[in-house]
């Protein structure tokens, strides 16, 4: 199998690892990829508008809605390019959401949505599975830019099925496709069905897998991502710095909040809680929190309410209450900006020493 193809070198040419973690939430994915437009855009002002957020990040995560988007960020065209911008991801939700979660007239709404909740999935994932396949079409995992982590839920193991890129050399037979998988994370409980389809490794070996929502296993897949990361860290990978068992902390499983509060607690024990920065808004209520209300009027405001999550102030966990305070230092697009500012001087420093060594051992030979 081949490599990822990501123009970042290593993280031990540089001086961090870099993670982007997407949260799932149905059609609320016209948040992060508002979000991630604006970061995008800060990138391609220092670096050119060529660049990619793929082009930056060691490892991309994201569960149900946020898989998605992970495969649209990671996918590679016929140029080994990303499939798509980060500001196509916003048109891609506008355009295709409706038909997705098409919305239904009725005189009795709640009748039909009970009668829609006991005899199956509220929709019938038909349209998703067709788009789906269509924009990624033959791709697998191995194929991605950068690593990825997409978590699932398998029905009938009762267990998480986590498709890392990192692990897919070691086991051959999570090479799905990248349709197949997002698909998958994507199918979350009530809403649309599970997922079922088969692998083959090089062996011929068949394996199965009956799938739903990786917001089961993981709705903020920061955790996954970073104990990838820890997995080829322990197992000695060259692509990472050598560290003591002490030196970390991993945990296994915790709720949405608690992940966060978890994070906060190492980023600072770090001295690097600016290093950290996770964008939501808790505070969405009435239409605009729901999973698949796909109204014209609806998705519109959820790109506003991405936009206006960019204003707002930084929030951070006080680690004395656990509650999500606002910070009065930076607003999101603040952070932003220094965030683009952070990962483009570390992709810079991983170029200039892989060329100093290579000019090293060019004079050695």
């Amino acid at each position: 199998m081949e490599s990822p193809k990501s123009p970042l070198q290593p993280p031990t040419y540089g001086n961090i690892i870099t993670v982007l973690s997407i949260d799932g939430g149905g059609i609320r994915g016209i948040i992060p990829g508002t979000i991630l437009a604006f970061l995008e855009a800060e990138l391609q002002k220092l670096d050119g508008e060529e660049v990619r957020l793929a082009d930056y990040f060691d490892i991309i995560s994201g569960t149900s809605t946020g898989g998605l988007v992970t495969a649209m960020l990671t996918a590679p065209d016929e140029n080994s390019r990303p499939l798509f911008a980060a500001k196509d991801i916003k048109d891609f939700y506008l355009d295709h959401c409706p038909k997705i979660f098409p919305q239904v007239s009725s005189p009795f709404p709640q009748t039909t949505k009970i009668m829609k909740a006991l005899s199956g999935p509220k929709y019938d994932g038909k349209y998703l599975h067709n788009v789906t396949k269509e924009k990624l079409g033959s791709i697998k995992l191995h194929q991605t830019l950068t690593n990825v982590a997409i978590p699932t839920f398998d029905i009938k193991k009762l267990q998480p099925t986590i498709f890392s890129s990192y692990e897919v050399k070691n086991k051959p037979s999570l090479d799905a496709l990248l349709s197949d998988i997002c698909i998958a994370t994507s199918a979350a409980p009530t809403y649309l069905p599970a997922h079922s389809f088969e692998t083959k490794d090089p062996d011929g070996k068949v394996r199965e897998f009956n799938l739903i929502d990786g917001g089961v296993a993981a709705n903020n897949p920061t955790l996954i991502a970073i104990g990838e990361v820890m997995k080829q860290i322990m197992k000695g990978s060259s692509d990472f710095f050598a560290i003591k068992q002490m030196d970390y902390d991993v945990f296994t499983q915790a709720s949405a909040d608690m992940v966060d509060y978890h994070l906060s607690v190492v980023f600072q024990a770090l001295n690097s809680e600016k290093n950290y920065l996770r964008i939501q808004d808790d505070t969405l209520t009435g239409v605009v929190s729901s999973v698949d209300v796909a109204t014209k009027q609806n998705l519109e405001d959820l790109v506003k309410v991405g936009e206006n999550l960019l204003k707002k102030p930084v929030a951070r966990v006080n680690l004395e209450t656990g509650l999500v305070e606002p910070s009065d230092q930076e607003t999101n697009e603040q952070a932003l900006q220094r965030l683009a500012k952070l990962l483009s001087n570390e992709k810079r420093l991983r170029a200039a020493t892989i060329f100093r060594w290579n000019e090293v051992a060019a004079a050695v030979s």
